[in-house]
């Protein structure tokens, strides 16, 4: 048990913005700090910290508290745990006796799941530097790979003896049950009895967010053609390989510091660029990338480099997998190391210097990357053209960003020789599908319900219409959280209610249109990061906003509210407020806005087209503008049939 006086120093001595810091990258916004949440998945960041109050929250997901209980959430740790975490960082003595085998039984699974783990690692590290076997065999290995004695220690190496349970037995002694050792992956048990997982290897302890070793890797150093040359912890309570990055409790400081991370694929990469000065580099531990993965890169930046070997076959095979690093809004480049090198080689050969600079002189997006590897097997063959293209646009499709992917289709079209129409066109096709999938598919109006179709052409993309856009955010800025609708999948589901905020959305993203007023935008962004993350956002947000043109705007557009007089009240004169009639007037100011893109579309493709003739333009170019012109009339006539209003002729 910790004494009274000693809680009270750590918690007086814990800032709460440095203990934070730890494991997400903060930003000053005022006086607090503002970051993505490390709770919940979120693209806008809602995660504050309040250094002068000593606290955190997440407007999103609703977590708070001080540097104990982040400590606690975090790491899933007990409070007593959490104390301890934070003495150790803040170099404040807890002194405790040694615990008992009846005390350790006593812990609760995942706090002596980590103890077992403290003790391996402390083993491990013993063998390799203090036994005969360990310093010929695991010290003379990491040696000859290069490795300084500074950095085998400073990632705790060690060595695991090649005897049958010689670890086992040693943890049984010191108290440890076999339960937990069995729970840790550290020992296997089976019918014919117990024996070490890594015996006879060299071990690269994995390391949580925290420092608390969660996991091992090992490497076998004899030649064995039934054992794998690499062998990890099997999953456990504390180790889920798929939310691991290696490297990263040591990679952390320098990727928030330098705003980018270097993505390796094994542990001795890592350690050989840490040896030659790069810090800011984690690995995937030759796994395939995962979405919690990248989401904990993003953490602590948004600029991702990824370094591959001259292995071409190896490169294409994991291309598939970066997709989602761009779906999840990460800058993803690309180095190609020369021919012959991995990340280990080419860091031993190379200083801090040397090889910060060839980084920043070979590195290529991703995109692009991709796009000139697999043209040039393809340029002479019209199939392979047309795969190509296909999975260049998959790609584009997932970014989020819309100038990102703007940008990659100007380059791409360039590189691919294709009309950036055509371009557009697939990539629109793609995000309305998907968009279907993962929100329209939920909403099913009631049959008395108008929506907003049909939808405008996806090459109608340049197109600005003010006061539609400003009507829209006026609408959301006054009844975002009213009810519009709701409905039943089916007669035994719960009633779902659709809000003013989840129309507009769902309609603006089915088209993939884009506010093109910068402020409206902003807004618009701001009420769709809300609802991804279940938030409400309120009149404040926007009237107390940073921004002080969106302070403005939103001081304008709710003082413009439409309010009953108090005659019509006393007098019983029933008449609707706008409030009353939104389940009419927000489908038919979205149509306004559509059909108004549309018109104005329409009068400049027609202009463009009396140019094109004047100008003698080719039968291609004229083909064009006709297809469109008759497609935006098309669109705007249907409009007309549906609403009842009078067609263009």
């Amino acid at each position: 048990m910790i004494e009274y006086n000693t809680i009270q120093k750590i918690i007086d001595t814990a800032e709460i913005t440095e203990v934070v810091q730890d494991f997400v990258n903060l930003k000053k916004r005022g006086v607090n700090y503002l970051g993505l949440c490390p709770f919940h998945n979120e693209k806008t960041p809602s995660f504050t910290v309040s250094p002068a109050k000593g606290i955190y929250k997440c407007f999103g997901c609703g977590k708070g508290g001080n540097a104990v209980n982040f400590i606690m959430e975090h790491e899933h740790l007990g409070y007593p745990e959490a104390l301890k975490y934070l003495a150790k960082k803040y170099h404040i003595e807890v002194v405790e006796k040694e615990l008992t085998a009846e005390e350790i039984q006593q812990q609760n699974e995942r706090d002596s799941l980590l103890i077992v783990t403290k003790f391996a690692n402390s083993y491990f590290q013993d063998k390799l530097h203090n036994n005969t076997d360990g310093r010929a065999i695991g010290l003379s290995y990491f040696k000859e790979r290069g490795f300084r004695d500074e950095i085998i220690k400073k990632f705790e190496l060690g060595y695991s003896l090649d005897v049958r349970d010689a670890f086992s037995i040693a943890a049984k002694e010191k108290g440890y049950k076999v339960d937990f050792l069995e729970k840790s992956g550290l020992t296997i048990v089976n019918e014919n009895g117990q024996y070490d997982r890594f015996r006879g290897r060299v071990i690269f302890p994995i390391h949580g967010l925290s420092g608390n070793v969660i996991g091992f890797g090992g490497r076998i150093l004899k030649k064995d053609a039934k054992a794998a040359k690499y062998l990890n912890s099997p999953e456990s309570e504390i180790y889920h390989k798929s939310r691991v990055l290696y490297g990263m409790f040591y990679a952390k400081k320098a990727i928030t510091q330098l705003d980018k991370c270097y993505l390796v694929e094994g542990y001795t990469d890592v350690i050989s660029m840490h040896q030659s000065g790069i810090e800011n580099v984690v690995a995937s531990s030759g796994t395939s990338l995962t979405v919690e993965q990248i989401r904990l890169i993003k953490r602590f930046t948004p600029n991702v480099t990824i370094i591959y070997d001259g292995d071409a076959a190896g490169i294409k095979a994991s291309l598939r997998g970066i997709d989602l690093v761009l779906e999840q809004g990460l800058n993803v480049k690309v180095l190609l190391l020369p021919e012959g090198e991995d990340p280990d080689s080419f860091a031993k050969s190379h200083s801090a210097s040397e090889l910060t600079e060839f980084i920043e002189s070979n590195e290529e997006d991703f995109i692009t990357f991709k796009t000139r590897l697999l043209f040039n097997e393809s340029k002479n063959d019209p199939v392979k053209k047309a795969n190509l293209i296909s999975d260049i646009v998959r790609s584009i499709a997932v970014i989020p960003e819309n100038i990102v992917r703007t940008v990659y289709i100007k380059e791409c079209s360039n590189i691919l020789e294709i009309d950036e129409k055509v371009l557009y066109g697939e990539i629109n096709k793609i995000r309305r599908k998907n968009y279907e999938k993962e929100y329209k598919r939920n909403i099913s109006p009631d049959e008395n319900f108008k929506t907003a179709s049909p939808a405008v052409p996806s090459f109608v993309d340049e197109v600005y219409s003010e006061a539609q856009e400003k009507e829209i955010i006026r609408l959301l800025l006054h009844y975002s959280d009213v009810t519009l609708f709701t409905y039943q999948e089916d007669k035994y589901d719960e009633p779902r209610s659709v809000t003013v905020a989840e129309y507009i959305i769902g309609e603006i993203l089915n088209d993939d249109l884009e506010f093109k007023n910068l402020v409206y935008k902003q807004i618009f962004q701001e009420y769709l990061d809300a609802l991804n993350s279940g938030e409400k956002l309120d009149n404040k947000h926007f009237i107390y906003h940073s921004d002080a043109g969106i302070s403005k705007l939103a001081a304008d557009l709710l003082t413009t509210s439409y309010t009953l007089s108090e005659i019509f009240k006393k007098g019983g004169v029933h008449i609707e407020t706008e409030e009353m009639k939104l389940k009419k007037i927000v489908p038919e100011t979205i149509i306004a806005y559509k059909r108004k893109i549309l018109e104005i579309a329409q009068s400049d493709t027609k202009a463009k087209l009396k140019e094109a003739q004047e100008g003698k333009a080719s039968n291609e170019d004229m083909d064009i503008l006709q297809k469109e012109f008759m497609q935006i009339t098309s669109v705007i006539n249907a409009i007309s049939i549906d609403r009842g209003w009078v067609a263009f002729k």
